[in-house]
């Protein structure tokens, strides 16, 4: 066995960053290989090639919903599920040993290697009972990787010096992709079958239906905006009671709506119009007059709708502006670190960021669930992980700062939801 004492620093540090699958372990009698290690059953689904969606498909599959389709669909995520998660354990497996092996990686990787065995082992559907059967396993799992998320982000925080900046930003953005895309997966699948088993369900679609599984068929910008401004301001006014809260103004074409999955959105706006709140609220903290309202646009166009957020609220500092979009940079890592430690849980939908729930207070994954958490509890991931959920649906997210002054937000959204999920960063991004 080889001391890490007697390594000189240089073979040391090579040695960490090595990854985990080009060492060859040496197995005695009754020992089994490291779960980091290849083997063929990862082998064997890492070969599968994962299969895009789109949200027009995600829709008019499950509008006309019989039990062939149903089953149909069970069998998708019954291969789906298992084949995007050994691409992402094989991902960790390249990672240098140093950084795989830390605490908090290494909990995510052993809940995907978890996973991916659960649902390999699941045999073919053919029955509505056996479709249930599946849904219980895509439930206690989708519960089991809430923790997921503060957990990967601690992990790189605390392994930001044992890989270059940009790798591990492009790690973090590969990972949270393919978590979104499993859970848009299980969820419209979930929600599916508890529309089949609805009572008086029809196969056929309701003009007065919106939804589709998960799927807003026409998401309202207006609506939208006014909904995430009006819990913004709630939250901050509760934070700093005494504080004027700014207005929100929405203007453009309010009738603007488009396909979009409901929670992906709400977090995005919600997210971007908190920090104009927080930000103009701080800064006229001790002005005697109304602060300055914070300007919202809507712009539709015949393939997209922009929603540009504008507010006086400063803008952002030239300390900061270089890290806006990096899971791994940035001068405010400890304050981070200590802010991830204190949330104990948070889906993909992010809409589960909070402080433990009161006694007697339950926990939910709705959009008011953002009132529990302290705007002092700065994550610093709120925006890279607002560009990822815009950029999976093939939109995009940019910031404008003019500091001194304020910050515009450009929020792009793809019209007509034909385009297919972004699952890396160099997906290739094809109309359907």
């Amino acid at each position: 066995m080889i001391r890490a004492t007697t390594l000189r620093s240089g073979a040391l540090l090579r040695l960490l960053r090595t990854p985990p699958s080009s060492f060859r372990c040496i197995a005695t009698s009754g020992s089994s290989a490291p779960r980091w290690r290849p083997s063929s059953a990862l082998d064997e689904w890492v070969d599968r090639p994962i299969r895009p969606m789109s949200l027009r498909q995600l829709f008019f599959f499950g509008r006309t919903l019989t039990e062939n389709r149903l089953i149909s669909s069970a069998n998708f995520v019954r291969n789906e599920l298992p084949t995007r998660i050994a691409h992402r354990l094989r991902e960790m497996q390249k990672l240098p040993y140093a950084v795989v092996t830390n605490p908090h990686l290494s909990y995510v990787y052993e809940l995907y290697y978890k996973s991916f065995e659960s649902f390999r082992k699941i045999p073919v559907v053919k029955t509505i009972e056996e479709n249930d059967s599946l849904c219980k396993v895509i439930g206690a799992n989708l519960k089991e990787h809430l923790t997921v998320i503060p957990r990967l982000v601690m992990g790189v925080l605390e392994c930001q010096d044992l890989m270059p900046a940009d790798d591990m930003d492009a790690f973090v953005n590969g990972m949270l992709r393919a978590r979104i895309s499993r859970r848009v997966i299980a969820q419209q699948h979930l929600a599916l079958t508890d529309t089949y088993n609805s009572p008086g369900h029809s196969p056929y679609p309701s003009s007065e239906n919106d939804f589709v599984g998960e799927v807003l068929l026409r998401c309202n910008a207006e609506e939208i905006i006014r909904g995430c401004g009006k819990f913004a301001q709630q939250v901050c006014r509760e934070a700093t009671p005494g504080v004027a809260v700014p207005e929100i103004n929405v203007r453009g074409h309010l009738e603007a709506t488009f396909p979009y999955v409901l929670s992906h959105l709400e977090y995005i706006v919600g997210e971007l119009l908190r920090n104009s709140v927080q930000a103009v609220m701080d800064r006229y903290k001790t002005s005697v007059q109304p602060p300055p309202p914070i300007e919202v646009l809507v712009c539709e166009s015949p393939q997209h709708v922009v929603i540009r957020i504008s507010d006086q609220g400063g803008g952002i500092s030239r300390e900061l502006l270089p890290y806006v979009w990096s899971f791994s940079k940035g001068p405010r890592s400890q304050e981070r670190l200590a802010s991830l430690g204190q949330v104990p849980s948070l889906a993909a939908t992010m809409q589960e960021i909070q402080t433990m729930p009161a006694p007697g207070k339950s926990r939910d994954s709705s959009l008011s669930s953002l009132s529990t958490r302290d705007p002092k509890l700065r994550l610093g991931m709120g925006l890279p992980m607002s560009k990822v959920y815009a950029e999976y649906w093939a939109g995009g997210l940019e910031l404008h700062s003019l500091e001194g002054y304020g910050v515009d937000a450009f929020l792009q959204i793809s019209k007509l939801g034909n385009q297919n999920e972004q699952l890396t960063l160099r997906a290739s991004i094809d109309a359907v």
